[in-house]
């Protein structure tokens, strides 16, 4: 392994959105990305407009490694503007995605570099940490009363794609908007969904979004 030098092209930009997220989570999701075996990447932090004294830990934690990282802040957009302003910023060839409070395996980016050599944008399944097995369950994005399975679904942080990609489409806003990316980037680039497993989605946090969709709308049904 050897560091980037400053100089030539960065090779992948990963990006994460803040929200008033518990800097546990926070920095867990950090120290993931820098622990690559893969090492020429930048992270680019967006707060998302944080209150929360968190964000001082936070903003300590960015400073220490800032070799590595970028931070910007804006008002509260959400999750798919503030991802879309970070695609603005990136400088990699690539571009992928981490949530603020989950993490990378030490391979993440080296193994997702190995499979798109052929395609555009990948998308795969993840390790997934649940507190019982019905977190394995989200809501349908065609029917928010049905429930399938995550490894049917496409998840924000599981996307990696050449930056083309993400020039090209932009993120709605919404719910299951990280597959309504994937599907309209089916209509114009090259893709394909592996079972990696190399993310690890944390599903047992309980304020999530998709936390907080499925338990209203099983709810109200």
């Amino acid at each position: 392994m050897c560091d980037i030098n400053m100089s030539n092209q960065v090779k992948v930009s990963v990006l994460m959105t803040v929200f008033n997220t518990n800097f546990t989570y926070t920095k867990r999701a950090i120290d993931s990305v820098l622990k690559q075996d893969f090492t020429n990447f930048e992270l680019i932090i967006i707060d998302d407009g944080s209150k929360e004294n968190d964000r001082e830990l936070l903003m300590d934690y960015v400073e220490k490694n800032e070799d590595k990282i970028s931070y910007i802040r804006h008002s509260n957009r959400g999750q798919s503007e503030s991802i879309n302003r970070g695609i603005l910023y990136s400088l990699g060839e690539y571009i992928t995605i981490i949530d603020s409070d989950d993490e990378y395996k030490p391979n993440h980016l080296s193994s997702c570099l190995q499979e798109i050599k052929d395609v555009d944008l990948i998308c795969s399944t993840s390790e997934t940490i649940v507190d019982n097995d019905n977190d394995y369950y989200v809501p349908d994005k065609n029917d928010l009363t049905k429930l399938i399975h995550l490894d049917e679904v496409t998840l924000f942080g599981t996307l990696f794609g050449r930056k083309k990609v993400f020039n090209s489409i932009a993120f709605k806003t919404g719910f299951a908007a990280d597959a309504d990316f994937y599907e309209r980037a089916t209509q114009l680039f090259s893709v394909k969904k592996l079972d990696l497993r190399t993310y690890v989605y944390h599903r047992n946090i309980p304020n999530s979004i998709c936390a907080t969709v499925k338990k209203n709308n099983l709810i109200s049904n």
